[in-house]
Formats: C-alpha cells, sequence, structure tokens
C-alpha cells in the first residue's frame, strides 16, 4: 500500500518510504509452505471415499486455520508498515484494521542511534532508535531495511533542516546592515 502524498504538507517531500525488512516474512512463508505441502500430501495420500474426502477438508480447513494468523496476517502487517523520512519530519505508521500514525518533527530528534546483531547485519537491516522531545520519548524501529544508510539519511535531513530554519552569520550581518540603511536619521540601533 503506496503512502498517501495528502499527509505531506506544501513543500513536504519524500526522501525515504520503507517497510519492515523481508525476514519479517521468512515464518509467514514457511508457514504457507507447509501448509500447501500438507494440503498436497492430503490430497494425494489419503484414499477415495467418505473417510478420505472427511480427512482432506480436515486438513484443508487446519492449513487455513494456520496460513491466516500465521501468514496472511504478518504480511498485511509489513504492508501496512510505513516508515517515512521527509524534509521535514519523520511519519511512523502502522496498523490493519485501524491505524496509527506517530510524526517527529526533524527539529525535534534530540539522538538517533542504530544497532545491529550479527544476523542482522547479515540480512542488511537493523534497529534504528529515534529520541525525540516530548511525552513518548524514544521511537524504536525493528527490522529497518539498510539501517546505517537510514541513520546516515536522518542525519543529513536533521542537519539540513537545522540550516534551513537558523540564519547564518552572512545572513545575520545583511539583516542588520538593511536595519541600519532603512532606520530614521538620528535613531541609533542597538
Amino acid at each position: 500500500m503506496a503512502f498517501p502524498d495528502d499527509v505531506l504538507t506544501e513543500d513536504e517531500h519524500v526522501v525515504l518510504h520503507l517497510h519492515p525488512h523481508w525476514k519479517a516474512l521468512i515464518r509467514p512463508v514457511v508457514v504457507l509452505l507447509l501448509a500447501v505441502a500438507a494440503v498436497v500430501a492430503s490430497i494425494v495420500l489419503l484414499p477415495a471415499g467418505t473417510a478420505g474426502t472427511i480427512g482432506m477438508w480436515v486438513v484443508v480447513a487446519a492449513a487455513v486455520v494456520a496460513v491466516v494468523p500465521f501468514a496472511i496476517w504478518p504480511w498485511l502487517v509489513r504492508r501496512t508498515t510505513h516508515y517515512v523520512l521527509t524534509n521535514e519530519r519523520v511519519l511512523l505508521q502502522h496498523g490493519v484494521l485501524s491505524r496509527d500514525r506517530r510524526d517527529i518533527p526533524l527539529n525535534r530528534v534530540n539522538d538517533h542511534s542504530m544497532s545491529q546483531r550479527f544476523v542482522e547485519r547479515l540480512l542488511g537491516c537493523g534497529t534504528l532508535t529515534i529520541e525525540s522531545a516530548g511525552e513518548r520519548g524514544q521511537s524504536v524501529l525493528v527490522d529497518i531495511p539498510h539501517v546505517e544508510r537510514v541513520q546516515t539519511t536522518l542525519y543529513e535531513l536533521i542537519e539540513a533542516n537545522h540550516d534551513k530554519h537558523t540564519l547564518g552569520d552572512g545572513e545575520m550581518r545583511e539583516i542588520l546592515k538593511e536595519a541600519r540603511e532603512t532606520r530614521p536619521a538620528g535613531e541609533t540601533v542597538q
């Protein structure tokens, strides 16, 4: 599911849009393959007749009961979890039936760190922790693909946002120069 553009402000644009790493789908794929194998085995191995048909439908029902919560639901959760970095904020959204979204303005990010276990390093994912000013404090984003690159991009966005919203020495000199030139005669600038 694409992230809706209508939640972005006029001057805002998406820099990175991520879902959790594909490793989150390993268990669901294994469950799905086992369920399909069980159904195929029941069709092939169970004898023809009423008892075989009933047994096959029991296996099919058990496969469906296993596939929905352990294969389909995790896939839906992954598809509806969005980690979005824009030039103005970090958007965290998740939820299949209901939706929760957290917006963290870049100027409120105090600290960000990443961690990777050995297997995560091999797979190219990790955990990104964003600490922000406010009530909620930390946001922990798990299974972030290419977490090192995401952390670097977040740092660059924070610095660019800071530079955009602060005056440099040259800009301050220009403002003071204009103020001196436009003041009425006899008035001093303090």
